[in-house]
């Protein structure tokens, strides 16, 4: 199978964008800020990341709050469970991992989810930041912790309404 790619700058950094031209494969974060990025043959002008840009690009500005996009993760079959209760949260809202773990009928399974959770391959889409502690508190996350302030700030600011402050 040939992925295309495709970056996009946003609020929390250069993002690549992956596909196999029929549904979102990919979304991860990169850390090299500022650098300059051009889109390899295969990304150029492919619908599909056009539209993921597009609504990546509504989500930041607050005028999206959900994705209508093909989703492909590939993972485990626990792994594609729980990716699929990540997209279950509420924009806006969070929950814990034992708190999917039960919801998975699986209650003793909080840290897996946990590892589940940080293999997720389509960030953002896939809320995985929505994810936290057990005690309330932010945990680990693959895009770096100022980044999940970030969106979970944004999330909260969106739903609050217009001339809220992150």
């Amino acid at each position: 199978m040939t992925l295309r790619e495709a970056w996009m700058e946003s609020p929390v950094g250069a993002l690549r964008l992956l596909s196999d031209g029929e549904a979102l494969v990919g979304v991860t974060m990169e850390d090299r800020a500022g650098e300059p990025r051009l889109d390899p043959p295969g990304g150029r002008g492919d619908p599909l990341l056009e539209r993921v840009r597009c609504e990546l690009a509504e989500w930041f500005a607050g005028e999206r709050t959900t994705f209508s996009l093909p989703l492909r993760p590939r993972g485990t079959p626990f792994q594609l469970e729980v990716w699929r209760a990540l997209c279950e949260i509420p924009f806006g809202e969070t929950r814990t991992y034992g708190e999917i773990a039960a919801r998975l009928g699986r209650p003793s399974a909080s840290r897996a989810v946990g590892a589940a959770n940080g293999r997720n391959p389509i960030g953002i889409v896939v809320p995985c930041h929505r994810v936290i502690g057990a005690d309330g508190t932010l945990t680990g996350y693959a895009g770096g912790m100022e980044r999940k302030r970030w969106l979970l700030a944004h999330e909260r600011a969106v739903r609050r309404g217009p001339g809220t402050e992150r």
